[in-house]
């Protein structure tokens, strides 16, 4: 318990203090001037190839190459782990902590984030390659080994970091991808439908362990359903609230513009509480800097890296600027939180911040607005546990082989079941946030060491898309990949 609380308390302080922010708004805002503002610049172009785009049957269909998925599937999945309790418990627990002003640092977070996370999937494609069995194996550490690797003299540095990172990232899963997300459901569970936290332990352990065991085909194909399915149905649910309260629309805009800047926001603690809860849990919703959601974007059956990092614009603008925001206006539309102090009203004080968003929903909807936000949160956390589980057993192999992939995916089952009984819900989010930024440290090296590979591999995509430069695509770090890739584009005109 002493290691877990220094975990949780002074080593979270340092990772999320004035240098967590420094390095992870850094490096979205290096990307987001190096590549001219793209998330702006291009708006109608990357929307119209990722969400205008989602019908084509490019996107949707699975070409059958063996350990590869869809574009669909990968964005899928990807969101299933990124939508989970950080976008309903997450996001009502930043604001309870940090005022309405959290939520303005959300989507700061994210502007920026949307070209760290799209810098991350081109490099994720680039440098990614085929292992022992055929299937594709991509993430922070290959572009790390091989990309910051190849630079002079900086071979074992790229090694060492590609380590580090996937060490991060089995921790992290254990923390993000897992106690957070079954604690929150036990918890909700039994608020909403008395079930006991043990009886929804078990249930999450037979369930996930039969996904689990499937490997990423099966993971996508069950993602592929629950997140269109829960992200469209929270979202009818949170638009009912809004449209109930379009009186107080205005009153939340400004309660989160006010508070954003307010000296609750910027001298609260070592960081400002607005600041740094709103970053905190907008990272811990979207993942962008984190280079987590890499491992599953790699998987893809696309050829060209700049298509999948559209996908990771859409990720990142998606997660938190549409779901996160929903959940920020049903929070602060309920009468929970007091818009002219921006603290929680006296008598929901004491009240878990796990269920202040059913609370909201109870507000409107009766005894079955708790229902409903317990049902929702249930495929928002499980759907992010069976993401993460792709991550960790990927950042396993990379550490300890195939063979013992096994052990990883009978641990993280079995951490399932523990975490779902545990009490102490600000021990269980405390320690993910930990271990979120012990990961985005050698990432976002990697991604700001490789800052010019990814502005080049743009340029070249802009080049023939806008202009139609006829050049040559930069498919692959590898030769023999990028000349199969070539003679598949070719074969394909």
């Amino acid at each position: 318990m002493a290691i877990l609380n220094f975990i949780a308390g002074d080593l979270n302080d340092f990772i999320w203090g004035w240098f967590g922010i420094a390095i992870l708004l850094g490096t979205g805002v290096i990307m987001t001037v190096l590549t001219k503002f793209f998330q702006i610049s291009h708006f109608g172009h990357w929307m119209k190839k990722t969400i205008g785009n989602l019908f084509s049957k490019n996107t949707m269909q699975d070409t059958g190459e063996k350990g590869s998925i869809s574009q669909f599937q990968a964005l899928c999945t990807a969101l299933a782990a990124t939508v989970g309790t950080g976008n309903i418990a997450g996001v009502a627990g930043a604001i309870a902590v940090g005022g309405p002003g959290a939520v303005f640092w959300m989507w700061l977070s994210a502007f920026f984030g949307m070209m760290t996370n799209y810098s991350e999937n081109v490099l994720g494609i680039y440098y990614r390659r085929r292992d022992k069995n055929g299937e594709w194996a991509g993430g922070a550490m290959y572009y790390l080994h091989d990309g910051l690797g190849s630079k002079k003299g900086m071979k074992i540095v790229g090694r060492v970091l590609a380590i580090l990172f996937a060490c991060f990232a089995v921790l992290a899963s254990f923390g993000i991808g897992n106690l957070a997300q079954a604690n929150t459901i036990a918890g909700n569970m039994q608020a909403a439908f008395s079930i006991p936290r043990w009886v929804t332990g078990a249930v999450l352990l037979i369930v996930a362990s039969l996904v689990i065991i499937g490997g990423i085909k099966r993971i996508a194909s069950v993602t592929e359903k629950i997140v269109p399915f829960m992200s469209v149905i929270y979202i009818i649910g949170a638009l009912v609230i809004l449209f109930t309260h379009l009186n107080l629309l205005g009153s939340i805009f400004g309660a989160i513009f006010k508070f954003a800047f307010s000296a609750r926001a910027v001298a609260g603690g070592a960081v400002g509480a607005a600041i740094k809860m709103g970053f905190k849990r907008g990272i811990f919703s979207n993942e962008a800097g984190l280079g987590s959601s890499v491992m599953v974007h790699s998987a893809s059956n696309v050829k060209e890296p700049v298509h999948q990092g559209l996908w990771g614009i859409f990720e990142v603008f998606f997660d938190t600027i549409i779901i996160c925001t929903m959940t920020a206006i049903v929070v602060l539309s309920s009468g929970v939180i007091d818009l002219s102090t921006g603290s929680v009203v006296a008598a929901f004080a004491d009240m878990d911040k796990n269920t202040l968003v059913a609370q909201a929903f109870s507000n409107c909807f009766g005894s079955f607005g708790g229902m409903f936000v317990a049902v929702a949160v249930l495929f928002f956390a499980f759907s992010t546990i069976l993401g993460w589980s792709y991550y960790g057993t990927r950042s396993w192999i990379y550490l300890f082989g195939e063979k013992t992939a096994i052990i990883y995916k009978i641990v993280f089952v079995g951490i399932i079941f523990v975490s779902s009984i545990l009490t102490n819900v600000d021990l269980p989010w405390n320690i993910s946030d930990t271990f979120n930024g012990l990961m985005m440290v050698p990432n976002l090296i990697g991604v700001l060491a490789l800052a010019p590979l990814v502005v080049k591999i743009t340029n070249n995509y802009a080049r023939r898309s806008f202009k139609n430069s006829g050049e040559t695509p930069m498919y692959s770090a590898f030769e023999e990949i990028q000349s199969a890739q070539e003679a598949a584009e070719k074969e394909s005109i």
